[in-house]
Order: structure tokens, then sequence, then C-alpha cells
């Protein structure tokens, strides 16, 4: 068995491990997190129906859905989180995530299309049309682009960004690919190239990347940052909103800056340090205080298997090839044993951090593993 047929069932070892009869976990160690994340549990899912010919992880995907469904609000946002079976905690579920919405719907088109069976999209019309209004009410400048606050994707308090986040708006590209909803397609194109009324213009062509995040123009002081922000960037190439000339040009960059060194990938870039204009007093309270930690330029594999999904898409055989060997390795690191599928990996000291058997972790490597060998990727990331 070589590296990547290892890895590959090693992935589908930590998706089991963090499947339960209430769906799917975050992540299946004694010190992770076990509560059904929608971001977490859709990307695990996503990636793993990817390479599911056997339907084992069908079921798990339709328990996960379910659950999201059953605590969606009236007014259609998917929950962040939802946390009812730990015998200490307080049972809740908690909102305040735009990303959620937007993964749960790419979720069910990955459910139907992967496992053929587009029944479930009926089955959740209501559901799927409730999200997609909600999604729309979050467009408060009327630009067709929906607005994000600060702290509402998976980054949280760190970095501070709002307004027209390239996370947000590359994964609501993608979900309106994926759901054939054209003339929103063209709208939203026509937003992030300065073609409306607000002349927004999210990627910056000098450095060759999408901007983190947009907000206001101030008589030329806009409310914007310039760092990198890898996740989005690669969301932008797998779901469509990054046209050839931009996805080479994001891809140049992260090659020119190092950023997919040791491992795949750093998920900004450069870290925000204390005195630098976008540092906030709060970040000295969190984990990404420290330059290259945590969320501050540490190394997050999930968002390598976007990396990785995004070089295959851009014709790039070759290198996603070596970036998968490279993100598996990076997943096979382990604290107290190999295989370990780590929530992130220190890019200086090349050792793994934090909890273990991390779904998303395992299901991004599946995606990746799916786009190397030319496997149709599911709606919207295809």
């Amino acid at each position: 068995m070589d590296l990547i047929e290892e890895a590959v069932e090693k992935a589908k070892e930590t998706m089991r491990k963090c499947s339960t009869p209430h769906g799917l976990h975050a992540s299946g160690g004694p010190r992770g997190y076990n509560s059904v994340w929608a971001r977490d549990s859709m990307i695990g899912l996503i990636g793993a129906s990817t390479m599911d010919p056997r339907g084992e992880f069908k079921q798990q995907f339709r328990i996960t859905l379910n659950t999201l469904r059953k605590y969606q609000t009236s007014v259609g946002q998917i929950p962040n989180c939802v946390d009812m079976w730990d015998k200490v905690r307080p049972k809740k579920a908690t909102f305040a995530t735009t990303d959620s919405t937007l993964l749960y719907l790419l979720g069910l088109k990955a459910f139907a299309h992967n496992y053929n069976d587009k029944k479930i999209l009926r089955q959740f019309r209501r559901s799927i049309d409730s999200a997609f209004c909600w999604l729309r009410c979050q467009d408060a400048g009327e630009d067709f682009l929906p607005e994000q606050l600060p702290t509402c994707d998976w980054q949280d308090c760190f970095p501070h960004k709002y307004g027209h986040t390239i996370n947000t708006v590359a994964l609501y590209y993608a979900a309106l690919r994926a759901y054939g909803k054209k003339r929103e397609m063209r709208n939203v194109l026509r937003a992030v190239s300065g073609r409306t009324q607000s002349k927004i213009i999210l990627f910056n062509n000098e450095k060759g990347h999408f901007y983190p995040w947009v907000w206001k123009n101030h008589d030329g002081d806009i409310e914007q940052e310039e760092w990198f922000d890898s996740l989005g960037n690669m969301i932008a190439i797998c779901g469509g909103l990054a046209d050839r000339k931009q996805a080479a040009k994001i891809l140049r960059f992260v090659k020119k800056k190092r950023i997919d060194k040791p491992y795949p990938v750093r998920v900004i870039y450069p870290p925000i340090k204390e005195g630098d204009k976008e540092w906030h007093s709060y970040f000295g309270k969190c984990l990404a205080a420290t330059p290259h930690y945590y969320i501050n330029g540490g190394i997050w594999p999930f968002v390598g298997g976007f990396y990785v999904a995004g070089l295959a898409k851009a014709g790039k055989a070759r290198e996603a090839k070596r970036q998968l060997i490279a993100l598996a390795k990076a997943n096979r690191l382990g604290k107290h044993a190999h295989w370990e599928f780590n929530e992130w990996i220190h890019p200086l000291k090349r050792k793994a951090m934090g909890s273990e058997y991390h779904a998303w972790d395992a299901g991004a490597f599946l995606l990746a593993a799916a786009a190397v060998q030319g496997k149709k990727l599911p709606p919207g990331l295809d």
C-alpha cells in the first residue's frame, strides 16, 4: 500500500471515529469537539462521499443533514453548532455564522450527486428555499453580495473582518453554481469586479489574490485589509469565482511566498503581530496571539485539501499530486501516534498541534485525492 492509499484508508477511519447516531462530530478524539458543527461535518462528508463507492457514509451524511435541518431557524439560518448530547454541558444550538448555511447547501447537493439520490433535494426543498432566502437577506447593501459580521466564519475572532469577505462570497458563488442560479451568478461576478453601484473590487491585481475582506470606501479611505486568506482564495478557485487568470495568479502567489511549506497550507500570510495595523487588542487574549501559531499563520490541513483541489482544477496535475503527498505526510504526523489528522501544524516546528481526528481534515483530504484522481467533484466545487 503506497502513502496515498494508506492516507485514504486512514482518512476513512477518522470519519468513522467522528460518526455518531445523531450526526458527524467535528472530531473523534477524547479531547476534541464532540458536537455537530455544520462547517466541519459538511466539509468532512462532502469529501468522504466523493470517495465512497459502497455508500458507507451515506446514512451518516443523511443523519447529519437532518440534524442541521431540525435546528434551522424559522427564517432559514442553519446552526453553527448543535450540542445536545453531552452529559455535562447545557444543551443548545448556536448560530451567528454565515458559512454554516452555505456549506449545508453545498452538502445537500453533494449528497444528491455522490449517491445519485435526487429525492433528497425534493425532501429538503422547503429548507433549501428558506436557506437561500436567509442568505439574500444578508445583502444589506443591495449589491448582490452577502455581508458578514465580525467573527462569523470558521476563523471566528481572528483576524477581524466584516463586510464582503472572500470566504463567504466564494462559498456563496459556489452555492449558486451548485443550484444553477445563473442570474444571481452573473450579478455576483459583476459585483466583485466593481460593476455595481457600490464599486466593490475584491481582487487585488497588484498582489495577485483576493482581498480577505472589503467594506466601504470613504473618499479613498477604504475599509479593507490585504493579508492572504488561504481558504477564501482556494474556495474561489474551486467554486468558480476566480477566473483562469486570477486562479493562476493566486497559485503563483502561494508558491512565491512559500505558503505551502512545509505542508499545505498556512491559513493566512503574513502572520499578524502586535503593532500591525490589523492588530486588535483582544487578539492578545486568544490562541492566535503569537505569529505562526494556530490561525495566525499556522498550517491547517483541511485548507490544504482545498489547495490541492484548486491546483487540480487549474490544470496543475503534477503539482497537485506532489501537494497531495505533502498533505498526507501532514495528516500522518500526530502528537501521540501516526495518522491523527490533527487540528493544525506549527509551520516552523513542523509539529502537530491541537486535538486529533478531525472530520474536516479527513474529508478535505478525500476531496483532494478525488480531484487528483480526476473524479468529478460535487456541484459547486466541480
